[in-house]
This record gives C-alpha cells, structure tokens and sequence, in this order.
C-alpha cells in the first residue's frame, strides 16, 4: 500500500505541474492511457498468479500442480495511465515520461495493483531512469492482447543511465544497468551447504545497440556484458564461492512487406541473461565438478536461445490480425532437476477491430507449451481473449 500511494502522489505531482507551467510555448504536457478488459477461458491449467498472461514457464511442471483445468476470467490489469512532458532547450530536447499499469508482479503477482513501467528523464543525448533495456527492441512486440507476449522476446524495463551519441530511426544507444540474476540450486537445493551463498554485483551491467532503418523497415543488432558473483558466506565445508559472465546477443528486424503487412523477426543467444528475455528461468545453474573435487559443484552461466516471428497484417482500416510463434530454449546444467524448464512454446492468433478512432474489441487464440529438462514431462495450455479496449489523451501546450 506504500508504494501505491507513492506512485499516486508522483502521479499528482505530474498533474500539478501541468497546470503551473504552461507559460513557455515550447513546453507539452501529455496524459495518456487507455481503460482495458479481458475476459477469456483456459483450458487448460496455469499458475493462478498469471491466469490473464500466457507464461510458459508458469505452466505445470508435474501433472496438476495448479489444480483442475479450466477456468474463467475477468480482468482490467493491462489498464495504463501515464503522463509525458518534452521542451525544447539550448541542450537539445528535455524529455520525461512516468506510467503506469494495474499488473501486478513479483510480490504483487495475480493482484491488481498499481505497477511502474517507466519513470524516465532525457536531455539531448543523455537519459537515467528506468526505461526499456537497449539490449531488447521493443518494436519487435506484435499487435496482440496477450499482456505478456512471445517467450523468446527481449523484453526488460530497468533503471539505467544512456548515451545515444545516434539518434533519429537510425540510432546507437549505450547504457549501464542495475544489476541482477537468479539462480537455480538445482538437486542440491535443499542441501545446507548452499544456505549461506550470496549474491553481489560488483558492476553494472553494460548493454546497447544500434540499428539502420530504411524504407523496407529496420536491422537492429543488441549486445549485454554482466558480472554475476556469488559468496559463501559460512564455509562449514566448502568454499562455495565464484563467478560467471553473462553475455547475450540480439539480432532483431522489422520488415515492410508491402503496404499492409509487417513482419516481426528477432533472434537472440546468450549465457547468463534469462532474466532480460520476456519468460525464461533463471541465470545460473548447479553443475558437477570432477569426482574428489573441492568444492564439488559449481555454478554456470545457462545458456539461451530465444526466436521471435510474427506477422501483423491490416485487412482494412477497421480490422486487423497477427499471428506468429516464439520459443525459448535453455541448455541445462547437469545438476539441475529433472524438472527444470528447459524449452518453452508460445502461438498467438486474432482479429482486432477498430470501429471508431480509440476502440478497440478483439479475440484472440493463445497456446504455449512447456518442456521440462529431462523427466520427460511437458504441459500446454490454450485460452480464447476477448478484450474490450478505450484510449485516452490530452494535450497541454503552454502559453
């Protein structure tokens, strides 16, 4: 309840500064945001934290961890509110932007709950806050009403610091990240020896990319450098501690088939960066050393593949589709539990419409599969959408 009510009081703020500064003709305030429904039927079973999002990692990893299939839903979580604000200065263009939407994760999961998405400033070619990762290209996101979207994309908001010595649609962007990782103890999870272990990161996480737009669309290629450590912290009988690498590389595009169609390409390999990828477990696993070494287990940074390729395509000015698949894969530890996630599946079909400008109604078909690392287990999922969708904004130009 403290972060909501801090979040509403920045979101005020916002609301008041509007009102007192419209005295510079090169200032614009925006409010923005759109009202969201979701009403839809699974099939099959999910986690009940996620049963509005289509995760494959969040489906059953044994025969009826989440209970019995089908199930119902009404939701309103994608529902966004947000304001921005730009200005022209001797420096270049002052940028800001602070959103929000009612998705709640991580302690927050399956509630519905004020979530930040950006809080963000840029001035000419600097910015710091929290915003996209360059390492991700968010326009490879198809127009679907799933909220989570393709498993294999990389999609990351985090706080960060960038340099954009290129701007424009061609543009080169480099930033320095909050750090972070997860770790899997695999079957040695329970064991005490690995109470004691600590994460640290020493650095920030180092990432860009640059991109060449043209007529026919875009290429982008991304790249990210991370220090994952971790530390024992009792050493009671072995000395635990060590360090990985994570590295990751993205080579995205966006091509214009035509004038009604556009095609969303994005492949992605890296080891140890799981959690900038839209659904994948986590960045580091257990792996056993040589019989009689000290210590006998070590951690290695997982390696990951992550492949994207959807279609939109406008059948008029009212109605649209997109259809398209994804899939992570994740090559396992050897001391990781047979029922680790290994590979995941996502298949997205619609048809939206468009009767007036700003509504939008929509259904659309959801599948994703999940494969575990080697207990021969896998589950699926399938759910029908329907979403009713209302934007929203205004401008505020000062005097």
């Amino acid at each position: 309840m403290k972060k909501n009510r801090f979040l509403l009081i920045v979101m005020l703020l916002f609301l008041v500064s509007i009102g007192k500064a419209q005295v510079d003709s090169t200032k614009v305030f925006e409010v923005y945001g759109f009202a969201q429904a979701d009403i839809g039927y699974n099939f099959n079973q999910v986690n009940p934290q996620y049963w509005d999002a289509m995760r494959p990692s969040r489906l059953p990893s044994y025969k009826n961890e989440f209970g019995t299939d089908g199930n119902a839903y009404f939701s309103v979580r994608q529902t966004r509110f947000g304001v921005k604000s730009s200005r022209l200065t001797k420096y270049g263009e002052f940028k800001t932007v602070f959103d929000f939407d009612l998705f709640g994760v991580g302690s927050d999961a399956g509630k519905t709950t004020i979530r930040l998405r950006h809080a963000y400033g840029q001035l000419g070619h600097f910015g710091a806050g929290q915003t996209e990762s360059p390492f991700m290209d968010l326009d490879v996101f198809p127009n679907t009403l799933d909220y989570w979207g393709p498993c294999g994309m990389l999609f990351y908001r985090n706080i960060q610091v960038r340099w954009m010595p290129i701007m424009g649609a061609t543009n080169l962007v480099f930033a320095l990240e909050q750090p972070g990782a997860s770790g899997d103890q695999g079957i040695y999870g329970e064991r005490v020896e690995l109470s004691g272990v600590e994460p640290r990161f020493p650095l920030p996480d180092l990432s860009g990319h640059y991109r060449v737009a043209k007529d026919w669309g875009y290429v982008q290629l991304g790249g990210i450098v991370r220090s994952i450590k971790w530390e024992d912290q009792t050493h009671e009988t072995y000395d635990l501690s060590n360090s990985a690498v994570g590295w990751g590389m993205s080579l995205s595009s966006g091509l214009n088939l035509g004038e009604k169609a556009l095609l969303h390409l994005q492949g992605v390999y890296g080891e140890g960066v799981e959690n900038h990828f839209n659904d994948a477990p986590v960045d580091i696993g257990i792996e056993n050393n040589a019989p009689g070494s000290n210590p006998p287990i070590k951690g290695v940074a997982l390696p990951d593949v992550g492949l994207v390729a959807f279609l939109d395509y406008n059948w008029s000015d009212r109605f649209t589709s997109s259809v398209g698949y994804s899939t992570t894969i994740i090559t396992n530890s050897d001391a990781q539990a047979g029922d680790a996630y290994h590979k995941g599946q996502y298949i997205v079909a619609n048809l939206l419409y468009n009767p007036i400008p700003n509504v939008m109604a929509g259904i659309e078909l959801q599948y994703i599969n999940r494969e575990n690392n080697n207990d021969g287990f896998s589950s699926s999922a399938t759910k029908i959408n329907f979403t009713f969708k209302y934007n929203f904004a205004a401008k505020f130009y000062g005097k």
